[in-house]
């Protein structure tokens, strides 16, 4: 009895102890936060003396016969300056000793009770400002005497600000005051006899902010522009301006009269976001059309291997919080996790666009944005355009205009986040992985004859690249594709669809940076619903765009069930047989199918922009993949009369559809592992062995494919097929293994929860092939070298 008292009393130490601990930690934040008030608020006081410096002078001067400025005009200059110098006085000096002598228990939420209830002299000021920065402005252009006054303060070692910025100050630090007491309150608990002060100090000072943006905004989505007429928010999006060489992440927001350019200010601890305007450009001076010596722009490129490594981590995180979640862990962890996913997201965000947008003011000032697709391009042009139709006359705003108009972004924006994953929210749909068959049917709806493809986008990791394109339909008014296309789904969850008009007369070029002289006719986009699209059917569906109709079918073909090798049923095929049985039967060292496909590649594909990335015509890919099943003596004349990309899929689909992987089961967990080793030189030795260790048709096989990529990635500058993007496409085809010995979950009544498992092991994949790519030159024992030599004069 007498232990469990004892246990007892223990335990609701211990409790206490922890509690008090906690509280501790966040009572030693208060005092941070405190020091880094006091901080500002020196240097705040050090500006408004600074700014409070010539006013006695020129007071004195003005009663003398020969004033600077008169009575009137200082007073305006100067008005209520001096008092908002004393109430931060006061303020400083009751808070400074307050802090040295800090115990947890001391208060301050008094002082910063009456800061907030003499806010009324800011409210003078403020309603004073743009008569004071007009005054001065005109006094110096007046009087050459106060004009210095004003030049001094820039070159003084004093001050670097002219006397303008200066009499901004005020401004600035009366639209950050709810910031400092956000941060305060966040580490002051509630039972602390300061949390009642600062929370009415905080609502005294928000409801001052509001009532002065009240003025300048009637209503959420509005700015008022002089003489009463709205001003509202379009469109607003995260965006990558480059800048002087160098991507920086901006926010662009789009009002019915000028675009704003802003960045989002670093937060310290505090929730509230704060935007720094950039620059801003009234429509009625925006224009696409540069002047005609125009630089051409420099794109910083970022390795692919790059943005992949961030999308590996991203997968890694995301499967990790979804794990807390299901362990219910606390949600420090949780935040901590969601915290290195935001960080790895803004820098993907940051790094993978590259199509420009160029827009100029009409004095000749060029701003680049890099965009990730056509689609969002035209987008954004399609917006600015309509928009400047409507706009008549040009906005000009004055520095506290666009103050105010930048720090109401923070309430008007609609794009709250980076625009990936990590802003979902957990139960929404991840997206499908998997393959998308797409038949582009036909257009109808187009005025006159033209000539005319389309392009697919999907979405991947919150970006949209070009996955597929139709032929050309020759001038007509109703062009009939009938093109299947299949496309690969990483987690996408929309399908975009451009339809363009070719332009063969390349004499009216009006190239606006690098874009193709195609012009875009229409585009729309169809979410991909997971309900929809879960039945084995064709779907039929229709995406209406601007007067334009395109009639498509789709069907989605989940991961595991696309996944699975088939052996062929067929014992004759090429298809789905296996890859000894073909050479064999052939008498050869490599299948003649992939000798005639890479043969037909290397003759007209290599500077084809994407080969094998961009997808072949499906149908056409059945019928290369019949001819050759049945051994058709005509193979070689149909494939010189096809597009190159259906003979690209072809060969991709013959190294898919092989009963077992090139790279064999049985090696696979082998060069999944040894590519995981640091060091190189074990690494090489290992990678090498695993090759070499390989049945020699698949070898042979291999090194024949292995050569001839290498000579379309030396292509990148036209083809813009590096390496990487080679790996990416072939990894997954030569490696992943039959579905018996895959780490993928076989049971397909969830096909779509195991993205992120899938894009890990895929992401392995491509690094096999890709480590074999970078190497100069793989050494080979005299056996296996002779019999490569031959092969490859096969």
């Amino acid at each position: 009895h007498h232990g469990g008292k004892l246990a007892a009393a223990r335990y609701w130490f211990n409790m206490k102890w922890l509690t008090e601990c906690d509280l501790e930690k966040g009572l030693e934040m208060r005092k941070w936060v405190l020091s880094g008030i006091l901080a500002t608020e020196e240097t705040y006081l050090s500006h408004l003396e600074a700014l409070l410096l010539p006013m006695k002078p020129l007071k004195a001067a003005a009663t003398t016969s020969q004033p600077v400025l008169t009575v009137a005009q200082i007073e305006t200059i100067f008005f209520k300056v001096p008092e908002l110098y004393e109430i931060h006085k006061d303020f400083y000096d009751g808070l400074l000793p307050r802090v040295q002598q800090w115990s947890h228990h001391q208060r301050v939420g008094d002082l910063f009770q009456k800061l907030a209830s003499q806010l009324g002299v800011y409210r003078a000021f403020v309603d004073n400002y743009e008569l004071a920065v007009e005054t001065a402005e005109k006094c110096c252009q007046a009087n050459t005497q106060f004009a210095e006054i004003s030049e001094f303060y820039k070159n003084s070692s004093f001050h670097p600000f002219s006397f303008a910025a200066l009499l901004y100050k005020p401004v600035d630090r009366v639209t950050r005051s709810t910031l400092v007491l956000h941060d305060l309150l966040k580490h002051t608990p509630t039972s602390h006899p300061d949390h009642p002060l600062l929370q009415d100090a905080l609502r005294i000072s928000q409801n001052f902010l509001s009532s002065i943006n009240e003025e300048t905004t009637p209503r959420r989505q509005s700015m008022t522009v002089k003489k009463g007429e709205n001003r509202q928010l379009l469109k607003d999006s995260f965006m990558v301006e480059l800048v002087e060489g160098a991507r920086k992440l901006r926010h662009v927001f789009l009002f019915t009269d000028l675009l704003l350019c802003a960045k989002l200010k670093k937060q310290i601890g505090g929730k509230n976001q704060q935007y720094d305007s950039k620059w801003y450009i009234p429509l009625t001076d925006l224009t696409f059309q540069g002047p005609e010596e125009t630089e051409p722009l420099t794109i910083p490129q970022v390795p692919d291997e790059e943005l992949d490594a961030m999308k590996v981590k991203i997968s890694h995180l995301r499967s990790e919080i979804q794990r807390e979640k299901r362990a219910n862990k606390g949600s420090k962890v949780i935040d901590r996790l969601r915290k290195k996913l935001s960080e790895q997201e803004s820098l993907l965000l940051l790094t993978s666009p590259s199509m420009p947008l160029r827009l100029y003011n009409k004095n000749g000032k060029s701003y680049s944005f890099l965009i990730s697709s056509d689609y969002e391009r035209a987008e954004w042009k399609e917006i600015l355009k309509e928009q400047q139709k409507k706009c008549l006359k040009t906005s000009s705003l004055t520095s506290m205009e666009l103050q105010m108009l930048t720090s109401s972004c923070v309430k008007l924006q609609t794009v709250h986040h980076i625009p990936l994953s990590v802003n979902k929210e957990e139960d929404e749909s991840p997206g499908l992985y998997g393959f998308l068959n797409v038949i582009v049917h036909s257009a109808s709806g187009l005025k006159q004859s033209l000539n005319l493809y389309c392009t697919l986008e999907v979405d991947s990791f919150g970006f949209f690249s070009n996955k597929a394109k139709t032929r050309v339909y020759r001038y007509t008014t109703e062009p009939k594709w009938n093109e299947e296309f299949e496309i690969e789904l990483e987690g996408s969850q929309t399908l975009r669809l451009l339809c363009y008009e070719k332009c063969y007369n390349k004499t009216k070029q009006n190239k606006e940076d690098g874009e193709s002289t195609d012009r875009i006719m229409g585009k729309g986009q169809i979410p991909l619903d997971p309900q929809t699209l879960q039945g084995k059917d064709w779907q039929r569906t229709v995406i209406p765009m601007n007067g334009i109709e395109v009639k498509l079918s789709m069907k989605f073909t989940s991961r595991e069930f696309s996944l699975k090798r088939m052996p062929s049923r067929k014992p004759m095929g090429v298809f789905g047989v296996k890859i000894s049985t073909v050479t064999k039967r052939e008498r050869s060292k490599v299948p003649y199918i992939v000798r005639q496909c890479l043969e037909e590649i290397e003759r007209r594909g290599m500077e084809e922009v994407g080969i094998y990335r961009v997808s072949g015509v499906a149908t056409d890919i059945q019928a290369l993949k019949t001819a050759f099943d049945t051994n058709n003596k005509d193979v070689s004349v149909m494939m010189s009369e096809m597009d190159v990309n259906a003979i690209a899929g072809t060969l991709k689909l013959y190294f898919r559809e092989l009963p077992e992987p090139l790279f064999t089961d049985e090696l696979y967990p082998n060069f999944a592992g040894g590519i995981t080793l640091t060091d190189s030189v074990a690494k090489e030795s290992c990678m090498l062995n695993l090759l070499l260790s390989l049945p020699e048709p698949n070898l042979v096989t291999f090194l024949f494919l292995l050569d001839h990529l290498k000579r379309v990635a030396e292509k990148e500058s036209i083809n813009k097929m590096s390496l990487h993007n080679l790996a990416t496409v072939f990894g997954p085809t030569l490696l992943r293994p039959a579905e018996k010995d895959s780490k993928i979950p076989a049971n397909p009544t969830q096909p779509i929860s195991m993205g992120d498992s899938w894009s890990l092991e895929v992401m392995a994949q491509v690094q096999v092939l890709l480590y074999f790519l970078q190497l100069e030159t793989i050494p080979t024992p005299d056996s296996k070298r002779q019999s490569i030599l031959f092969s490859t004069e096969v």
